[in-house]
Order: C-alpha cells, then structure tokens, then sequence
C-alpha cells in the first residue's frame, strides 16, 4: 500500500516540476509576468510552448491516474501488477515530458498511450 501512495504522491509533483521549463521559458521572454502568467504563456513559442502543453496535460494526465491508484487502495488491489503499472505510468510521464520538449510527436504520443493504458489497466484489474 505504501508503495501505491508514493507513487501518487510522485505523480502529484509531476505538473509542478514540469513547470520548470514553462518558467525558465517565460522568464526569458521579459522576465516572469506574476501578475498576469497566463497572458505571458499565451505569448510563449517552440520550446515554451511545448513546455506549457505538456505541464497542462500533467494536470490532465494526474487526474485519471489518481482515481486509478484511489481504487486500487480503497478496494485493497495493491498486488504486484498494480505496483508496476503505476511504475510504468510514471517512467511513461516523465518520458512525456522530455520527449514534448524533444518535439518528437509521434513517440510522445505513443508514451502518452501507454501512461493511459496503465490508468485504465489499474482500474481493470480492480474489478
């Protein structure tokens, strides 16, 4: 169970740490607007705006997920085959991450499927 609960916790800091790029990027365009950081990222391009998507779909991502793990621990499905789609689910983000940054669309997109599957395998296998 405490395996399960760190790795929702990971997933959880997952969306700010990928933030990391979205403000190195709005700082260089003029430095980083704190009163209005959403009109700053609208004006952001190429890597920054790459940046920003994926730190969206984090946010995104991290919503399916933590209902995912939620059910495992609230049915007690917390076996080994959970463990490691959560395992594959975060390596599978964090590869997301690099890969949107990268610009290399098509495996990106094939990451993305396989961090989902794992969510959707998770609540399968609670059944």
């Amino acid at each position: 169970m405490t395996f399960l609960i760190w790795t929702l916790i990971i997933a959880a800091l997952l969306p700010y740490l990928a933030k990391g790029p979205v403000a190195y990027a709005m700082n260089k365009l003029g430095g980083y607007d704190n009163k209005h950081p959403r009109s700053q990222q609208a004006k952001l391009t190429g890597i920054g705006a790459r940046a920003l998507a994926a730190h969206q779909n984090a946010f995104e991502s991290f919503m399916i997920f933590s209902a995912a793990i939620l059910l495992a621990l609230t049915t007690g499905h917390i076996g080994e085959s959970i463990q490691q789609l959560a395992t594959i689910y975060l390596i599978a983000r964090v590869l997301y991450n690099i890969l949107y940054l990268a610009n290399i669309g098509f495996l990106r997109s094939v990451v993305w499927f396989i961090s989902l599957g794992c969510s959707l395998a998770i609540m399968v296998l609670c059944l």
